[in-house]
């Protein structure tokens, strides 16, 4: 399992991967909004991803766990 962490602090301003779906190193999983910047968080590796822990509009935290991958 990989952990996933947002290096920003902000709102989720898109989600762009589901549960289950096949991602590449380097996809977008999420998209966070923060200081009117839209910054991406990318998958570490290749994968499955097992859990997407934030939703549109959330607050997330710098360091906030943010997806699993399997």
């Amino acid at each position: 399992m990989t952990k996933v962490l947002c290096e920003v602090a902000g709102n989720i301003w898109k989600v762009e991967a589901a549960v289950g779906q096949q991602v590449a190193e380097g996809d977008v999983l999420v998209i966070v909004e923060s200081m009117k910047m839209e910054i991406p968080v990318e998958a570490p590796r290749a994968g499955v991803v097992a859990e997407m822990l934030v939703r549109e509009g959330e607050p997330v935290a710098e360091g906030a766990l943010v997806a699993v991958l399997r």
